[in-house]
């Protein structure tokens, strides 16, 4: 069996193509009433913090995504994920923001997860690594920006499990950010989403090389497992009109059908590349935990349900993205966090962008996202004298 990575090496401090590291020794509480400690942050940052430390925008990557928002990532070479909406010139301009971006806690880029050593008893924890929560996420991404010096940032901004966060922060902090773009996401995650994520975690801890978490011990890693898990989540970021138009009815490199389960379909093979390149860069346990996180998302469940109360006085403005064929985090859902935010009074806009991508369109050429974030981003800066 092929090597996979361990993704417990160290970030390189300091380095602009890999990022940064900060270790903390104090403990970090978690919703599950245990704690971390130490814990480290790895995240990377683009631009210059101006001397007031006005200027600084975090952004909040997805499920699958990590710290490598704006520059080539180190495990696939890949460049950033968010390479079309940040940089010099772009909606998040880095000649004029300092941009943040930190791979959560429970990921495997760095930032302390269950391939991590638990000094307590010299082995990764596995599954006894604590589970975590959206909030636990945030909890560790403030240490990282108190750390940072900076006491109000400028801007969150953030798409799928990403607008999450961006909304927790709001929640969590509300004097601590200046504005919030949530996009593509929701208040609390579905039943539907709660199902899917559940087929891909039995997927992972089904296959025999996943050792109950223990794979890193016994030398084995659950690619198979993994690769499925990966294959089902994949189909639920795109739409069918996407899938019709990309691939329809086509075959894989044949004339006629094979009546053999080899892919005969594009769309097969397609899904099986997606799964094969995933399992290169992603830990299995890490992805049992962050789905998990995001299963447990409910911002109005400590409100007696009532959203509203959640933003009630709130001081940050937001921008609110949507995309009309995202059956993952439908426009209602966004709808109902702006409502909610109009129930008080709140500083809401609420954009929904005509789109046939699925809810992978935040990730991909959407102009009308850019100039949503774009307009918003520079009315913003205007209002508090950044230039």
């Amino acid at each position: 069996m092929a090597e996979h990575p361990r993704f417990t090496r160290p970030i390189t401090a300091h380095e602009a193509d890999k990022g940064q590291a900060i270790t903390f020794d104090q403990p970090l509480p978690l919703d599950c009433g245990r704690s971390l400690s130490p814990v480290t942050v790895a995240y990377i940052s683009h631009g210059t913090l101006n001397a007031d430390k006005s200027n600084a925008i975090l952004i909040c990557h997805a499920l699958t995504g990590d710290q490598f928002v704006a520059s080539n990532n180190p495990v696939t070479g890949k460049p950033g994920w968010w390479i079309s909406l940040v940089g010099p010139g772009k909606p998040i301009d880095t000649d004029r923001f300092f941009v943040i971006c930190a791979n959560v806690i429970g990921g495997c880029m760095g930032s302390t997860g269950p391939a991590d050593i638990d000094l307590a008893t010299g082995k990764p924890y596995g599954l006894t690594f604590p589970l975590i929560t959206i909030r636990d996420m945030v909890r560790s991404q403030k240490m990282l920006v108190d750390a940072l010096g900076i006491e109000k940032l400028f801007a969150v901004i953030g798409g799928s499990m990403g607008g999450m966060q961006v909304l927790q922060w709001a929640a969590s902090y509300p004097d601590s950010v200046r504005a919030c773009i949530p996009i593509a996401c929701a208040a609390r995650h579905s039943a539907q989403n709660i199902a899917l994520h559940e087929v891909g975690r039995q997927a992972i801890m089904a296959d025999p090389e996943w050792k109950n978490g223990e794979y890193a011990i016994a030398g084995t890693f659950p690619s198979k497992g993994l690769a499925v898990a990966r294959m089902a989540a994949h189909i639920t970021y795109l739409s069918e009109a996407a899938l019709q138009r990309k691939f329809g009815r086509n075959l894989q490199n044949r004339a006629s059908l094979s009546f053999q389960f080899a892919p005969d379909f594009q769309i097969e093979s397609y899904l099986h590349y997606q799964g094969a390149a995933f399992v290169d860069r992603f830990d299995a346990n890490s992805y049992l935990y962050i789905t998990r996180a995001m299963d447990y998302f409910d911002m109005a469940e400590e409100h007696g349900g009532k959203l509203a109360e959640v933003f009630r006085n709130s001081p940050t403005r937001f921008c609110i993205i949507a995309f009309t064929s995202d059956w993952l985090f439908p426009p209602a859902e966004n709808k109902h966090v702006a409502h909610a935010l109009n129930a008080v009074a709140g500083n809401v806009s609420f954009v929904v962008i005509d789109s046939d991508k699925g809810h992978d369109a935040f990730l991909l050429d959407e102009p009308e996202m850019y100039a949503a974030v774009d307009g918003f981003v520079d009315a913003v800066a205007r209002e508090v004298g950044i230039a």
